[in-house]
């Protein structure tokens, strides 16, 4: 197993009445409350976690892009990518960006080019997310028509693969986007291109595109394994197994909230309020109509989610919940090393999960807190996850090949 830790980038110090005094997590909190004094030391914390964790022995470092909000301010992740692939040089770690968000893109060309820079940047170690996006952050944040979201997504798609591996001038005349001459430069390190991961919420349509694509799926799992996640890991096997795809579980990417203390308790005991923070006044102040305006899901995926609305998992009940209700259902993977590594075994067996993105970062996480739950994972939980798919002898084909070798880690203790 391939194992990521994944870090976004919340403003931490929103008021105790943020969640009466706004509507809403994404536009509706005035800038007064963003001072930019702490926007850059969180910044700074950022690429520090990061670093601290490529450091510390995983396999790699992951981030998000997302435009006017505050559960995750980072509207350009190749900004703090750029900084961490020379912090990194030498070390056998993946840049995974599960952005640059190609659904809500005025600019695709921007995004080939960029992904360019930093796979030679890294020599090659990057992993490049292609999401469609959230509807909200496409359609109301950069203004993207909903019904042509997906449409323009696929043209984007079309012209970045091609910018990267064409080996002429071509011109460019699609529907939304036109170009006289297209000549990249540079072009990527990895031939003919770098991994492509796209992330997706359980769509059957983005399912069906990924696999045809031979992409990476990635599944953010915000709200646990035993209530989404049960509903949309079967869809995607499922559907890989009628296109008479391999179940080779490094084609599947899956997101975990992962905290880890000396006891059960202890966990509870520091990470309680931060878990709550994130769930309550970060992914519940997103206005649920917003994840899915009029037109941006497909006629597929509509039709699942009227007949099973599991996808959604226990999203409009998520501010009554508490930490032990988060603990419970595995929203968050907490407790010991002990308990947090046979919680993530367990779920990565039952999923076929070849690549981890623990989120080992999470709300209003103090920085020290959360270097101690980085530390923690890598010595306590690490050792035990990598070795877990290496008797079915699958390839991986969605990683650097560079980094296909692997890296040391400290022995599983005891």
């Amino acid at each position: 197993m391939k194992v990521c830790a994944f870090v976004q980038t919340p403003y931490r110090e929103l008021p105790a009445d943020f969640e009466r005094r706004y509507p809403s997590v994404v536009m509706a909190p005035w800038w007064e409350l963003a001072r930019p004094d702490k926007m850059g030391q969180y910044y700074r914390w950022t690429i520090d976690s990061l670093l601290h964790a490529a450091r510390a022995g995983l396999d790699g470092v992951a981030i998000t892009e997302h435009s006017q909000n505050v559960y995750d301010v980072m509207p350009n992740p190749n900004l703090v990518m750029a900084s961490l692939a020379t912090l990194t040089e030498g070390l056998p770690v993946a840049l995974v960006v599960l952005g640059t968000t190609v659904g809500k893109s005025h600019q695709p060309l921007r995004i080939a080019e960029e992904y360019a820079m930093l796979d030679c940047l890294s020599d090659g170690r990057l992993v490049a997310g292609l999401p469609l996006g959230l509807s909200y952050d496409a359609n109301i944040n950069y203004g993207v028509t909903p019904l042509q979201t997906r449409e323009r997504y696929m043209e984007a798609h079309r012209l970045i693969v091609k910018a990267w591996t064409a080996r002429e001038v071509f011109p460019w005349n699609g529907k939304f986007w036109q170009f006289p001459a297209v000549n990249l430069w540079p072009r990527p390190v990895q031939q003919p291109h770098p991994p492509v991961w796209v992330p997706g919420v359980g769509t059957p349509g983005t399912m069906q595109w990924v696999l045809a694509n031979d992409y990476c799926y990635c599944y953010l799992s915000w709200f646990g394994p035993r209530v989404a996640a049960r509903s949309v890991i079967p869809r995607y096997w499922e559907i890989a197994a009628q296109m008479g795809k391999e179940a080779n579980p490094y084609r599947l990417a899956y997101l975990q909230v992962v905290v880890v203390s000396d006891t059960d308790a202890q966990a509870e005991e520091e990470y309680g309020p931060h878990v709550e923070y994130f769930f309550h006044k970060c992914l519940a102040g997103i206005p649920l109509a917003w994840l899915g305006l009029p037109g941006y899901i497909d006629y597929p995926g509509l039709e699942y989610l009227m007949r099973d609305p599991r996808d959604l998992g226990l999203f409009p009940q998520l501010r009554e919940m508490r930490f032990k209700d988060f603990a419970e259902g595995q929203f968050v993977i907490a407790g010991s090393p002990a308990t947090v590594r046979d919680q993530l075994l367990e779920v990565a067996r039952e999923f076929r999960v070849g690549n981890l993105l623990a989120m080992l970062h999470i709300g209003s996480l103090p920085h020290e807190l959360a270097l101690k739950n980085i530390e923690l994972f890598a010595r306590e939980v690490l050792p035990h996850l990598r070795p877990l798919w290496d008797s079915e002898g699958w390839e991986h084909r969605w990683w650097p090949r560079s980094l296909l070798a692997g890296r040391s880690a400290p022995s599983p203790p005891g």
